[in-house]
């Protein structure tokens, strides 16, 4: 397994995922990643599911959050976390970023 230990922002450029929505993959490694992702106003993160934990960070904005069908209002400094397989999704009330960490790595956004 080859690691790596540095992964320079200027290096890692947004995509666009459409909708509103770019994502920046931070760093990662088999186990775990970190990932940035950028909303406007009004963009949806459609409600879905995946094998892998995740907690995510707020650092800018308001969101509303559903998870496991249940629905809360998240600004800068609150965090949620995800457990493998539980239904979720996000709309942004005000232009914001988010910091997603899962476990094991997400091969899908490589």
């Amino acid at each position: 397994m080859s690691i790596t230990n540095y992964f320079p922002g200027s290096e890692r450029p947004l995509e666009d995922l459409g909708g509103g929505i770019r994502r920046r993959v931070t760093a990662h490694s088999d186990n775990l990643m970190c990932v940035e992702v950028h909303f406007e106003k009004g963009a949806v993160g459609a409600l879905h599911w995946h094998p892998h934990e995740q907690i995510t960070y707020v650092l800018s904005g308001k969101f509303e959050f559903e998870i496991g069908g249940a629905r809360k209002l998240l600004v800068a400094g609150d965090s949620t976390y995800k457990q493998p397989d539980i239904e979720h999704g996000a709309v942004c009330l005000e232009a914001g970023v988010l910091l997603d960490i899962f476990t094991p790595c997400r091969q899908d956004f490589l």
